[in-house]
């Protein structure tokens, strides 16, 4: 089992727990919204009393609505039957290098073995309907990379996603699901879950316990696939495949991106070859990642999540007037806007502009295209 860092990192408290997963199920509140309420605020207990009248101040119609403190209460404690528990951003189970993202999950609900969680790990992803080649291929590049300490991370899916775990159950895999952990998809990777559970790998997911996978949450898995390693190893993937989702989120999230050739015949072998003239490391054995990841394994920056605003917000905070409202609606169109942009068109201060953008992403009339940049939305 590979090891991780021994850095003890403090535990959120119970009430803080509570608070952050109300936060972070209440209407139109993801990552990067969250990130941005949490530095305001200082505290997830703070921010969610805030946010109904926030909303309510960006021109949101229709009561926000955020889950109360029974029905937070009653979610911790359906993970807590199920065995699982909610790890925050921070914490010493939280996965290190999912950590380092601009805007992580808040919560993860976690399942199983902490060790795995905090190694060093490899994503390796695929084809569903994979060949044998392909299946063959990965449990051996899995394997081997188990050898030279890394756990393994993938999406639990048939085919790649699955060759992968089971090659790597002696020695440390995670599997990252799309839907509440109460709900294995798909269902016949019940046993596989186990074996993995009874070998002290882990499963993790961000979604609501009972909550089964839609379409839309499975590029949302592979956001974390890729957060959680170093790198993606790519392994038959066809043109279209969401298998490249997967590449293109460790793109942005600066990870090192590997790709298995195939023959040019072989559809399912399109998405790899594409990534490979596109840049991606070509890889035919374990050593081709290893020897990309050594120089810097271990080399992180501090989690930005971790850290907390040094300025939260006052209860006596002014609000801001309503004519500042208007001059950052002005400054905002349907193409994306950076928010340096905005403070310098509008001439307010940068946490004045900060408090504006807040209310108006709860009363979504806003989207963040990135991090830096805003679009406000139709009908706005």
């Amino acid at each position: 089992m590979p090891t991780g860092d021994a850095t003890e990192r403090p535990a959120v408290d119970d009430a803080e727990r509570l608070a952050r997963l109300r936060l972070i199920r209440t209407d139109h509140i993801g990552p990067i919204l969250f990130r941005d309420l949490l530095e305001h605020f200082g505290s997830a207990r703070a921010a969610v009393e805030a946010v109904p009248d926030l909303a309510r101040r960006g021109g949101r119609t229709r009561a926000l609505k955020v889950p109360s403190a029974s029905e937070a209460e009653a979610e911790l404690a359906r993970a807590a039957a199920f065995g699982a528990r909610f790890v925050a951003v921070g914490e010493a189970d939280y996965p290190k290098h999912l950590a380092t993202l601009d805007a992580p999950p808040p919560l993860l609900a976690a399942k199983g073995g902490a060790a795995v969680l905090a190694s060093d790990a490899v994503a390796i992803v695929g084809a569903r309907n994979c060949s044998a080649g392909g299946a063959r291929f990965a449990g051996k590049i899995a394997a081997d990379l188990a050898a030279s300490g890394y756990a393994t991370v993938s999406g639990l899916a048939r085919g790649i996603d699955a060759a992968a775990h089971r090659a790597t159950l002696e020695t440390g895999t995670i599997a990252v699901f799309a839907g509440g952990l109460d709900r294995i998809y798909p269902p016949e990777h019940d046993r596989l879950v186990d074996a993995i559970l009874d070998h002290d790998g882990a499963i993790v997911s961000e979604m609501p316990f009972g909550l089964s996978p839609r379409g839309r949450d499975f590029p949302r898995r592979n956001r974390i696939v890729s957060g959680i390693s170093l790198g993606v190893v790519v392994i038959e993937a066809a043109r279209r495949s969401g298998t490249l989702h997967t590449a293109r989120f460790g793109l942005e999230q600066n990870r090192e991106i590997f790709a298995a050739p195939g023959s040019p015949l072989d559809p399912r072998s399109e998405g790899c070859n594409r990534l490979i003239r596109q840049g991606a490391h070509l890889v035919t054995e374990a050593a081709h990642v290893s020897d990309v990841l050594a120089p810097i394994t271990g080399r992180l920056v501090r989690p930005r999540s971790e850290l907390q605003s040094s300025a939260p917000l006052e209860a006596g905070h002014p609000e801001p007037l309503l004519g500042d409202r208007e001059r950052v609606l002005s400054a905002l169109g349907p193409a994306p806007t950076a928010i340096d942009e905005i403070v310098r068109f509008t001439g307010l201060p940068a946490r004045t502009v900060q408090f504006i953008l807040l209310e108006l992403d709860l009363a979504g009339r806003i989207d963040r295209q990135d991090n830096q940049a805003v679009a406000l939305l139709p009908d706005a």
